[in-house]
Parts: structure tokens; sequence; C-alpha cells
């Protein structure tokens, strides 16, 4: 246990290095999850929420909120346009493949808004229980760290412009961790774009959750608000009218960049053998096929309409 522990630490200390970048810190999270027990795992979940949001507030303050609205404003009908497709094509994709109820709503909203954020707020709602979580879970972070890697690689190779990217990744990657590692290794207004349409996306949740409690249950339920956007938006604000920060705010962005790649380790070392295992055929299919259809729809939209 005590080599567990100094391995892992050592993992944490080397994905702060300048050199080790949002994919290979994601990767070297898996590499341990598969080869060595995770001495930590109580406390992973609840440090990778509290580190994800600690950053995205973090990285506002290198980001202008005029150039944030403008992205926000272009990135909404299309928000709107791929939620309720993804959703709709999701419900009828699961009852073809014969896949939970529960489980199959879960990936649809992970794969629409937000990924395990979007899960995490749905699943009590709709009274899933710890097997379906898990199957969601396990697709929608699994093909997270696939595009985690192949994104940006798409992107050079079609030659995106970095706003075209930013809204790309936005709307087809699921994760924010994700969204926010692929997009800065693009480039800095990449990032930017991406994280704007990606927390306005998550809003989101609020109104899938309504839904939810209705079409499950019949009746409304409590549902969690990501109100760490207000932060981030705060954090944008500051930035742009108050420029004696500047120096400070370097800083900020500096830490918060490496406080991303951290969190991205801790999700990769919860891609266990277990987690894997469990997914199971169809719940897998499923999130393919929609991460493919809201992956190739954005592209296309992206590619022909957004400059």
């Amino acid at each position: 246990m005590k080599l567990e522990k100094i391995l892992y630490l050592l993992a944490i200390f080397l994905c702060s290095l300048p050199f080790i970048s949002p994919p290979v810190a994601l990767l070297i999270g898996i590499i341990l999850a598969l080869t060595v027990s995770n001495p930590f795992q109580v406390t992973v979940a609840k440090a990778t929420h509290i580190l994800l949001q600690a950053s995205v507030v973090g990285l506002g303050f290198g980001m202008n909120i005029m150039q944030a609205v403008s992205a926000g404003k272009e990135g909404l009908w299309f928000t709107v346009l791929s939620i309720f497709s993804t959703l709709t094509f999701g419900f009828f994709l699961g009852k073809n493949l014969k896949v939970d109820k529960h489980t199959s709503f879960l990936i649809s909203s992970g794969t629409a808004i937000c990924g395990g954020s979007a899960i995490a707020a749905v699943s009590p709602i709709i009274r899933s229980d710890e097997k379906q979580i898990s199957t969601a879970l396990g697709t929608i972070f699994i093909l997270n760290s696939v595009a985690l890697f192949l994104f940006p690689w798409i992107g050079s190779f079609l030659h995106l412009t970095q706003h075209q990217f930013g809204v790309w990744a936005a709307i087809a990657i699921h994760d924010t961790s994700s969204v926010a590692g692929a997009a800065s290794r693009y480039g800095k207004e990449a990032l930017q774009t991406a994280l704007t349409i990606k927390l306005e996306r998550a809003l989101w949740i609020i109104p899938l959750g309504i839904a939810a409690s209705f079409i499950f249950s019949g009746r409304s339920q409590k549902i969690v608000i990501p109100y760490f956007i207000l932060l981030f938006v705060g954090a944008m604000l500051l930035n742009t009218f108050i420029p004696s920060i500047h120096p400070i705010s370097k800083s900020i962005v500096f830490i918060s960049a490496i406080g991303l790649k951290i969190t991205l380790f801790l999700i990769g070392t919860r891609l266990n053998k277990e987690l894997i295992s469990n997914v199971g055929f169809r719940p897998l299919i499923q999130g393919i096929a929609l991460w493919l259809f809201i992956s190739v729809m954005s592209l296309t939209i992206v590619t022909y309409l957004v400059k």
C-alpha cells in the first residue's frame, strides 16, 4: 500500500511539470489504474469534482468576457440543436438496442450535455441504481479518453481554425475536463471558445433534470445546479475590466492549467478494469453511435458555417 501511494503521488507531481500535456496526464492515470490499485479510490471522485471546478474558474482569469459572450451567442443555436437531436436519437437507439431505460437515458444525457456531470445530476432524479450509473459513466469516460487524444489530431488534419475547433470540442466532447484538455492543446482562443460554450451548455442540466423528473416519476425533484459557472463568469469580468490584476491573473491561469492536468490524471485513475468490465456491449455501442452522431454532425456544421 505504501508503494502504491508513493507511485500515485509521484505521478501527480509528474503531471504538474510543464512538459506533460493534458492527454499524457490522462494516459498516465489510465496506465496506473490498469496496473496498480488506487490507494485513494474513496477520495478521487470528490477531489476530481472540486479540482475541476476550481481549475475552470481559474482559467476564466485568462479570458475576455466580450469575446466569450460573442462565442456564446454563436454557439447557442448550435447547442439547442445538438442537445435535442442527440437526446432524440439516443432514445430510439437505446430502444432498438434494448438497453435498460435508465442507462440509455444517462448515456444520452451525458453525450448531449456535459458527460459525467450530467449523469451525476440526473441519476438521483430518475432513481438510477449503482449498476446503471457505473455503466453510463464507464461508457462516457472511455469515449472521453479517446476524444482527448483524437480531436486535436483531427482538427489539425482538417486545418480547423482555433475558433472552429473550440466550437466543435464544446459540442462533441462529453466532459468539461476533456473539452478543456483538448482545446488547451489546440490553442488559447480554442480554449476560451470551448469553455464558454461548454459551460453555457452545462446549464441545460436544469431543464433536462426537470423534464426527467416528470418523465420517470411524474413529479418535480431537486436538481443540482452548477453554480461554479457564475464564478467562472466573475473571473472573466475581473480580468476584462480590472487590468491591474493581469499580473496575478497570469499566475492563476498557470496554476489552473496544472490543476486541469491533475484533474485529467485523476479521471484516468478511475478507468480501472472493474469500471470497463461493467460497461457491457450494448450500452457501449449506444455510446459510440451517439458520440459519432454528434461528432460528425457538429464537425460538418462547424466546417461549413463557422468561420
